[in-house]
């Protein structure tokens, strides 16, 4: 992409992975680094942001009118892709992984594609773990659910009690901001926050820093231009957590 303008894409195949998650496979691949999103264009509806999970694939939950549209539609038919955007992740050494629902899409990659990692994958319940079969053939996978349908009962944050943060050189994050949170604060409790890099999603109109919908507090970065990652240095002191905010950008409990 070089005028700015989405490019469309042919839709090739449509995966259903849990109940509420569909991945979307497309006729296009497009160079990126792992944790870096694209603007997806649904026509006559809205342009929504989006980590690759494959090259040539998007992972959609079904939350608001933009997804609800795009996971119902078929091969052959046609998105506009604009991207890719953001500065990804930065990966070396012994890789620790943990992610949260739907945030395992930005994560995938390096599960499949880095050769030394551990993947902490929770969810909600069993029926929605994505990905595990694909991750479980390349790496380490550890699973929670909230509800101890399988793996470990509890939050993900709560395998973190059986690894030995040490041994890793990156901790790699991505989930609903709560799950974050709680990730972040025993990795500070540990010590370990300097290897910490968490991916963060926020609703964006642009993509590049304009319109000011992505900021976050207290520094004011957008989530588009300066992420979507950020070192958990960063976030220490910031919303993640705390609050929503709604389409304006405007705060929300």
């Amino acid at each position: 992409m070089s005028d700015g303008l989405p490019v469309p894409v042919t839709i090739t195949r449509v995966v259903q992975e849990s109940p509420g998650v569909t991945t979307i496979f497309f006729d296009q691949n497009f160079s990126s680094n792992p944790g870096q999103f694209v603007m997806v264009w649904v026509v006559g509806t809205d342009e929504i942001p989006m980590a690759l999970s494959y090259p040539n694939a998007v992972t959609v939950q079904r939350v608001g009118e933009a997804t609800s549209a795009l996971v119902t539609m078929k091969p052959g038919e046609k998105i506009g892709i604009r991207g890719p955007f953001g500065n990804g992740f930065t990966i070396r050494g012994k890789i620790l992984a943990i992610a949260g629902g739907v945030g395992t899409a930005p994560l995938l990659r390096i599960g499949l594609e880095y050769p030394d990692v551990t993947f902490l994958l929770g969810a909600r319940t069993a029926s929605e773990l994505i990905f595990y079969s694909v991750l479980s053939s390349t790496c380490d996978v550890r699973i929670a659910t909230d509800d101890g349908s399988a793996g470990y009962h509890g939050y993900v944050a709560g395998l973190l009690d059986e690894i030995d943060l040490d041994e890793y050189e990156n901790i790699v994050v991505c989930g609903p901001d709560p799950m974050m949170r709680s990730v972040l604060s025993v990795l500070e409790n540990r010590d370990v926050l300097e290897k910490s890099q968490f991916s963060m999603h926020r609703y964006m109109k642009c993509g590049v820093g304009l319109c000011g919908s992505c900021c976050i507090d207290p520094n004011g970065l957008c989530v588009c231009k300066d992420g979507p990652v950020f070192s958990g240095e960063m976030l220490l002191r910031s919303e993640l957590g705390k609050y929503h905010r709604n389409a304006a950008g405007l705060k929300e409990k």
